[in-house]
C-alpha cells in the first residue's frame, strides 16, 4: 500500500465517521413510531404487487396485518390468496368484491359490497393487533362514487391510529387522497 492509498483510506474513514455521526444525531431526534397513508396509484400495472411487498415484508418480521380485497371475488383463485392463506397466524384477509362493475352490471351489489368491505376496514385499522392495513382497489371503488370519499377521508385522518400503516391500491385515485 502506498503513501497516497493510506490518505485515500484515511480521508474516507473520517468522511464516513462524521456521516455516521450526522445520520446518528437525526436518528436519535426521530422518536416513535408514526404510521403511514401510502397510496399506490396510476395506469401501469404492479400496484397491488408493490403493495403486497410490503404485506410480505411486515410477514417476514412477524407482524399482523390485515388486507381488504374490494373488488377482486372469493370465487376468482389468485395467487395473493393463496400465498396470504399460508400465514393464518399473521394475516387477515377478507375479499369482498363481486369482481369487476363491468362483470357485475349491478351498482346496487357492487355498493353493498364496497360497504361491506369499509365496515371491515375500518375494524381492521383499529384492531390494535394489525400494524398494517391493505386496501386494495379501494381507488377503484372511490372513482365510482360506491362509497362518500369524504367518509373515508375524515375515518383516516380522525380515527387511524398513529402508528397504523395503510395501503391503498387503485388507478385513479382522488386528489384529495394524495394530498
Amino acid at each position: 500500500m502506498t503513501a497516497t492509498d493510506s490518505d485515500d483510506n484515511a480521508r474516507h474513514a473520517e468522511k464516513a465517521r462524521k456521516h455516521k455521526a450526522a445520520r446518528d444525531k437525526i436518528m436519535a431526534g426521530k422518536t416513535g413510531e408514526k404510521g403511514l397513508l401510502i397510496v399506490h396509484t396510476g395506469t401501469g400495472k404492479g400496484k397491488t404487487s408493490a403493495a403486497l411487498g410490503m404485506v410480505f415484508r411486515h410477514i417476514g418480521h412477524e407482524m399482523p396485518v390485515g388486507v381488504v380485497q374490494f373488488t377482486k371475488s372469493p370465487k376468482w383463485d389468485t395467487g395473493e390468496a393463496r400465498l396470504l392463506a399460508k400465514f393464518p397466524e399473521l394475516v387477515t384477509l377478507h375479499i369482498m368484491g363481486e369482481g369487476f362493475t363491468w362483470e357485475t352490471q349491478d351498482r346496487e351489489r357492487d355498493i353493498a359490497a364496497a360497504t361491506k368491505g369499509w365496515e371491515r376496514a375500518k375494524e381492521l385499522i383499529r384492531d390494535d393487533r394489525h400494524r398494517m392495513v391493505l386496501l386494495d382497489e379501494l381507488n377503484i371503488v372511490l372513482r365510482y362514487d360506491y362509497l362518500p370519499l369524504d367518509e373515508v377521508l375524515t375515518f383516516l385522518r380522525d380515527e387511524k391510529p398513529a402508528d397504523k400503516h395503510v395501503v391503498i391500491t387503485g388507478r385513479n385515485a382522488k386528489p384529495e387522497l394524495i394530498e
